[in-house]
């Protein structure tokens, strides 16, 4: 699975990176190739999906079976590497964090791309959940029927919010964190929670920039508590990595993850994949991510032999309809071609 975290990663916008050289990556899918001695659950050949603590971008990942789920029998290998990252923490933010219940409303950015997408699905699940979210506008169509209001994320959405809901949302869910935290927190209704999962605005240019770094964070609204407390409001942070490789939560991701499996076999909720792409193709990949061109996640095959025709085309627009060319009888480029499942 290819995350915006590891564009963060790789312009070095996190806490203590790893020293280079080192294979990015944090989930996968796969089939599983030897056992550690006390391994009982699982068999060789088994069919499995992965959290991995960097190098999931490998022909071969080692990682604690703890952090191994079986994969359903119907779903595929490609929908298991858009899984794990973008359903659990869309779960634990929407029903650990946030305690969502029916009639709430929730407020989603980016709401196109995976994590979004993976809000979206969940909120369906719980009757009378009104669910706003930003997007670019060139995505609009394509997921219009998985958010109840739709806005363009260039737009003023605080004021198209709060015309439609005068008091405002339950939930705010924000990856873009710069202006953005302050805009959220005054949407809250009295008890609303808002949660910082992400800081995608950090990432600008092509470039680590300390001072692109530093300018989003100045623009962070600074949290007064006694406000907080006068305007009954929670704000929060989530980090599904920190959770499970730094703070040993690995037996929570398991409850949680027997719970989203057992709602895709009930077909409740369905992995949203963009598009696949050749490891040697990750530059461009990357670039697609980085330009919020992609409607739900970009996977890496590694199986999967480079398009032909990369050289020829251009991932520089943030316009998906103009990204990749479409040429008639070109198999491997139309597969790399985004599409909705």
């Amino acid at each position: 699975g290819l995350n915006f975290l590891d564009l963060m990663v790789r312009q070095g916008n996190i806490d203590n990176p790893p020293k280079t050289p080192l294979v990015p990556g944090f989930e996968c899918s796969g089939i599983v190739e030897t056992l550690g001695d006390n391994v009982k659950e699982f068999e060789i050949g088994d069919r499995v999906m992965a959290f991995v603590n960097y190098n999931a971008w490998a022909e071969v990942v080692c990682t604690p079976a703890e952090f191994v789920y079986k994969i359903p029998d119907d779903m595929s290998f490609s929908e298991a590497a858009a899984f794990p990252m973008n359903f659990v923490t869309a779960y634990m933010m929407l029903f650990e964090v946030a305690n969502l219940r029916e009639g709430m409303s929730v407020l989603v950015h980016s709401a196109g791309g995976g994590v979004g997408q993976a809000v979206a699905q969940l909120c369906s699940t719980i009757p009378s959940v009104t669910v706003f979210g930003t997007a670019s506008s060139f995505k609009h169509e394509a997921i219009k029927d998985s958010v109840t209001h739709l806005f363009d994320r260039n737009a003023d959405y605080v004021q198209e919010v709060k015309r439609i809901s005068p008091d405002g949302v339950d939930i705010v869910l924000d990856c873009l964190c710069g202006e953005n935290t302050g805009k959220g927190l005054s949407l809250l209704k009295p008890l609303g929670t808002y949660i910082l999962y992400g800081s995608s605005n950090m990432v600008t240019g092509e470039t680590k920039s300390f001072f692109s770094f530093a300018k989003s964070w100045w623009q962070v609204e600074k949290v007064n508590p006694i406000k907080l407390y006068e305007e009954n409001k929670v704000i929060a942070g989530f980090s599904l990595l920190n959770l499970l490789f730094k703070q040993n939560r690995g037996g929570l991701i398991k409850s949680v993850m027997d719970k989203l499996i057992n709602l895709y076999n009930n077909k409740k909720i369905k992995p949203v994949v963009d598009s696949l792409w050749a490891l040697e193709e990750v530059k461009e990949a990357m670039q697609r991510i980085h330009d919020r061109g992609n409607i739900g996640k970009l996977i890496l095959d590694v199986e999967k032999a480079p398009t032909p025709l990369m050289a020829n085309d251009s991932t520089e627009t943030s316009e998906a309809g103009e990204e990749e060319e479409d040429h008639e009888g070109d198999n491997e480029n139309k597969e790399r071609m985004p599409f909705i499942q």
